[in-house]
Order: C-alpha cells, then sequence, then structure tokens
C-alpha cells in the first residue's frame, strides 16, 4: 500500500499495522527475540507510535510477541517444550477437522486435495523442501477448511502461528520431507475414501511423528 495510502491513526491504522507485524513475523522476516521498537515500526507503516503499540498488544495476545519488563516487546520465542504441547494441542483439533472433512468433501474439493498430495511428491522429488512446506501447511489450512469447524480453525490458527520457525526448520531437515510426504498421502487418502475414523489416526499418526522429529531437534 503506497503510503500516502496508509492510515495514520485510529482502528485503522492499527489493523494496517497489525497485519503488517503478523505477516512479517509469520513469513519469518522478524526473527525469534527480534526486539519491537514502537517509535521504528511507526515510521516504517506510516502510522502513529500508539497504533504500533495497540496492534503488538494484539500480538501479545496471540502468542507471537512478548513484553520484557523494562525493554519493551520482541517477537516470542517458542521452546521446544512448548512447540510439543501445541502440537499436542493441534493433534486433537486437527483430527477433529480431518474426521470432519471426512465427512463433508465434495467430488471437487476431494480432487482438490489430491492435487496437493501430487504437488507436494513433486516438491519431494525435486528437493524443493520449501516449496514442500508451503504445500504441507496450504493441505492442513485446506482440509480444516472442508471441515467446516469454525471454532476449531480460528484456534488452529493461533496456535500454528507460534509454530512457524519450528516449521521451517523441521522442512529443511534431511529426509524430513520425506517421511511427512507419506504421513499426508494417509491422510488424504483416509478423506478420499470418507473414512472419519481412519482420517482421524493418520492425522494423529503425522503429528506424532511431528512431536518426535521437535524432540530430537
Amino acid at each position: 500500500m503506497p503510503k500516502e495510502a496508509r492510515p495514520g491513526s485510529g482502528e485503522q491504522a492499527k489493523q494496517y499495522a497489525l497485519e503488517r507485524l503478523r505477516e512479517a513475523i509469520l513469513r519469518g522476516e522478524m526473527a525469534p527475540a527480534q526486539r519491537l521498537v514502537e517509535n521504528e515500526l511507526a515510521e516504517q507503516y506510516g502510522v502513529t507510535r500508539a497504533s504500533v503499540r495497540a496492534a503488538l498488544l494484539d500480538l501479545t495476545s496471540d502468542g507471537l510477541v512478548e513484553r520484557i519488563r523494562n525493554r519493551g516487546s520482541r517477537v516470542r520465542v517458542v521452546t521446544v517444550e512448548e512447540a510439543v504441547e501445541i502440537t499436542e494441542c493441534r493433534m486433537a483439533l486437527e483430527a477433529l477437522c480431518a474426521a470432519k472433512a471426512a465427512e463433508a468433501a465434495t467430488d471437487a474439493q476431494l480432487d482438490e486435495l489430491t492435487e496437493l498430495g501430487k504437488a507436494m511428491s513433486k516438491a519431494v522429488a525435486d528437493g524443493d523442501p520449501v516449496s514442500y512446506s508451503e504445500l504441507n501447511h496450504d493441505l492442513h489450512a485446506r482440509i480444516r477448511g472442508i471441515s467446516g469447524q469454525h471454532t476449531a480453525v480460528g484456534l488452529l490458527e493461533r496456535l500454528n502461528a507460534q509454530l512457524v520457525r519450528h516449521r521451517f526448520q523441521l522442512a529443511l531437515r534431511p529426509g524430513r520431507s520425506q517421511q511427512s510426504l507419506s504421513e499426508h498421502l494417509d491422510v488424504v487418502e483416509a478423506i478420499r475414501a470418507r473414512d472419519p475414523h481412519a482420517a482421524e489416526e493418520a492425522v494423529r499418526a503425522h503429528l506424532s511423528s511431528v512431536i518426535d522429529a521437535l524432540r530430537a531437534d
């Protein structure tokens, strides 16, 4: 957005700063423990310092930012132990969404999941872990969308946002994409078979594997 089109203050300015900051954190453009200086961010985004402060408070509530006493705000550092706990919570919610998706998916939606699985297979064959990681994220998001479980989706978005750094680290680990691919294809196959129990079990198996990989980090 051109600077002159940016809202300088008020709720719109806060929302603008919030969206930009969240995107930067989720894309890894802001590293864990990086300081978030209100004056610098206000100048960068063309909004008031108060708008930036309000945005940072929202991101603190979402678990993406933490406030350090007498030192201001920084991108929150998620430890391996926390990442495991978050993934355990994800397991219950993602399994629910997969089961519901198996019941609710249309033929066209099943075809979309199949195509995502093929694209993931190609990314692994091409040795492209970054593309694979993005497709992995897309597949989970698509399953959540098909499920129609809006409450679970909202909770998962908050949980997943905290795992960005760990997700990319796992994606770059040698051999991880190949193992993860077979697990994801099992999930797609179970949903295509319209088998809620199998879909739930496939997701649980996949995220159990993720937890094992996190603990081995």
